[in-house]
């Protein structure tokens, strides 16, 4: 008889969680259901996340609901002029001349509302404590931040590496919207920022990028890709060629056929005007490129170079 009872009980309690899951299920149907049709801050859509959080107010994709509510309300959009022919990594959306012919260049630039801004936050907060090795809520955290900072992402580099840095302490069952995630998505997630950071291409954005580089290789040492990252940032960057090569080699040591590695090396002994170095590299960018077209080309400048040394 006591078994029976447990049994049943048992019973009751996966039939209450099922519901429960239903439940859940069913709100966030509804709200991607609203989102699609209005957008994450339309009309309809906090009446829903009010009523899913009363519902189940432990449900993180509620309170990443709520985060994207509060950042399409703090985001504006507006056109700045500028002298420079690229802001932040973009182009213009407009060119125009000044009164004196100048070139004046339009791009569309972020503005937040700080108060809203900040609701954001603590939203996208509450959805990472609930669910840490949920990595969306954390891309959604630092997507946030280099959004609103910009040319100078203190608080986006701080982010990442206190991502990386958790994923070294804890070793995380990484998922991606309930996906698991492998180690090698997780660290094309961490190379997307640098890119970013890189693409930004202010002195601040540079550093970070070099920052989050260098974490990253702490994560693996062998990692071909943040060992270019270096290189690239004493290449373009510092403008630093023996510290470039350096880091370059160490790619070759780990991936000899590396494409990025390979037409940097080229790039680099060109802006030297180092023709012997070119020659070294020429063979190995011919080695590692898909084109067809590129391969051509790099096996006549080869050529030509190997006749003017005779």
């Amino acid at each position: 008889m006591k078994k029976t009872a447990i049994v049943a009980a048992a019973a009751m309690l996966l039939s209450v969680a099922a519901a429960s899951q239903d439940g859940q299920d069913a709100f966030r149907t509804r709200y991607g259901r609203q989102v699609r049709m209005v957008g994450a801050a339309g009309v309809g859509v906090e009446s829903i996340l009010d009523s899913w959080e009363e519902a189940f107010p432990d449900d993180p994709a509620l309170h990443e609901g709520r985060y994207k509510y509060w950042m399409a309300k703090a985001v504006t959009t507006e056109v700045i002029p500028r002298k420079e022919r690229r802001y932040l990594g973009s182009e213009p959306v407009l060119s125009l001349k000044d009164s004196t012919g100048a070139d004046v260049y339009y791009f569309e630039d972020n503005v937040f509302t700080d108060s809203l801004f900040t609701k954001a936050m603590l939203a996208i907060d509450k959805a990472v404590a609930l669910a840490p090795e949920e990595l969306a809520y954390r891309v959604d955290r630092i997507t946030s931040f280099m959004l609103y900072e910009k040319e100078s992402p203190e608080l986006t580099t701080r982010e990442i590496l206190n991502l990386a840095e958790y994923d070294r302490r804890v070793s995380p069952q990484w998922t991606y919207y309930g996906q698991p995630v492998d180690r090698e998505a997780f660290y094309a997630t961490l190379q997307e920022y640098c890119w970013n950071l890189f693409k930004t291409g202010t002195p601040d954005s540079y550093e970070a990028f070099r920052t989050v580089s260098e974490a990253m290789l702490k994560l693996n040492p062998k990692d071909a890709s943040s060992l270019n990252n270096m290189g690239s940032y004493w290449f373009v960057y510092r403008k630093n060629a023996r510290q470039a090569l350096k880091w370059y080699n160490k790619v070759f040591k780990v991936s000899p056929d590396d494409y990025n590695a390979a037409k940097n090396c080229v790039l680099l002994a060109r802006r030297e005007k180092n023709e012997k170095l070119e020659m070294k590299y020429l063979p190995m960018l011919i080695r590692a490129t898909d084109s067809e077209q590129e391969k051509a080309a790099c096996q006549s400048r080869l050529e030509m170079l190997e006749k003017k040394k005779r």
